[in-house]
């Protein structure tokens, strides 16, 4: 893996010893400041309310980022400030892919649930994909110790056994990730038959992903369908930690076949992998816990100030940074936190 840091000339001099910046560390920002806005409102039950200020909040937080971006998985519509094709940062530097979603699990935060957080990603110029709002696929993902061993093509059952396999367990061993959808009834009684255990999530599958890939977490698979731009962002997580993901189109008409068509998805039948979803080698990424969860604490609300819990991952340096942060101005948003956003 290549090092931020400069190396020695073939003649033995030293350049100038110069460390490439981690973008991450500055769209960690963005997150937190999501994060703080939607936190007020947990447990209101005003969805589209937590997803206007958060949007709001991230989208002041990143125009001050020193970065060229192009937002391609954001926001609908896309006349949204965090719409696709806007802008992203001051227009300095290198030229970058962005993909967020300052809310993932807006129905967590309204009901006041667990695993809640606020993401954001970055790629060089033309490495993410794009994937319409609204287009589903399905996912199965895992951590670097299980890493070669799924086929999303495969049954539960193959998979499950490989992944136990690869990670010197038994089946009975391993907790799988489902989000809670009718859809995936057939796929639990499946887990359910061959003895591994389930965790439900009511949202959030950018979060599960992640879930599976760290340890510590307790949670060794994500399988079901979800949201292909929630995959994208998955990916980019998963790129920098060394994870896996594949994920194909799930499609239940005609019309949506030709929708993904058009949308550019010529081989609607084809396997994406997490290279596929994500190019390049300088991948970051950032997330703030907004409720708590299996690896990110909600926000903390004190008198004057608030904490925030946070991961920054950067697939070119190898590096993962967990940040506890503390906000002295959080009091900012505390004035009608609580009023409809209109």
């Amino acid at each position: 893996m290549k090092s931020d840091v400069s190396t020695p000339s073939p003649g033995g001099v030293a350049p100038p010893r110069t460390v490439q910046p981690n973008l991450g560390l500055e769209l960690v920002r963005a997150t937190e400041a999501a994060a703080l806005s939607a936190g007020r409102w947990m447990g209101n039950l005003d969805r589209d309310g937590i997803r206007t200020t958060a949007g709001n909040a991230m989208w002041e937080a990143i125009r001050g980022v020193h970065m060229n971006g192009s937002i391609v998985i954001g926001e609908e519509p896309s006349s949204a400030p965090l719409g696709v094709g806007q802008l992203a940062g001051d227009g300095t530097g290198e030229a970058w892919d962005v993909a967020l979603k300052p809310i993932d699990g807006s129905t967590l935060v309204a009901k006041g649930l667990p695993n809640a957080v606020s993401v954001i990603a970055t790629a060089e110029r033309g490495a993410l994909i794009r994937a319409p709002v609204g287009m589903y696929a399905e996912k199965i993902a895992v951590g670097p110790d299980a890493r070669g061993s799924v086929d999303v093509t495969d049954s539960v059952e193959n998979n499950l056994q490989r992944v136990a396999f690869a990670k010197k367990v038994q089946v009975s061993d391993l907790t799988v990730v489902v989000l809670d959808r009718p859809r995936h009834e057939a796929l639990m009684d499946q887990v359910r038959q061959i003895g591994a255990r389930i965790t439900l999530l009511s949202d959030g599958d950018i979060a599960a992903a992640i879930m599976a890939t760290l340890e510590g977490t307790g949670i060794d698979v994500m399988i079901g369908v979800g949201g292909l731009p929630e995959a994208v962002l998955a990916a980019c997580a998963l790129k920098c930690l060394g994870g896996d993901l594949q994920c194909r189109l799930w499609l239940r008409s005609r019309d949506e076949e030709e929708k993904a068509r058009a949308a550019g998805f010529e081989d609607v039948r084809r396997v994406y992998s997490v290279d596929d979803l994500v190019g390049g080698d300088d991948v970051a990424f950032a997330a703030t816990g907004v409720t708590d969860g299996e690896f990110l604490h909600g926000v903390i609300y004190h008198h004057f100030w608030a904490e925030t819990e946070s991961m920054v991952f950067r697939s070119k340096s190898g590096t993962v940074r967990h940040l506890h942060t503390k906000h002295h101005y959080a009091l900012k948003s505390v004035e009608g936190a609580h009023r409809k956003v209109r």
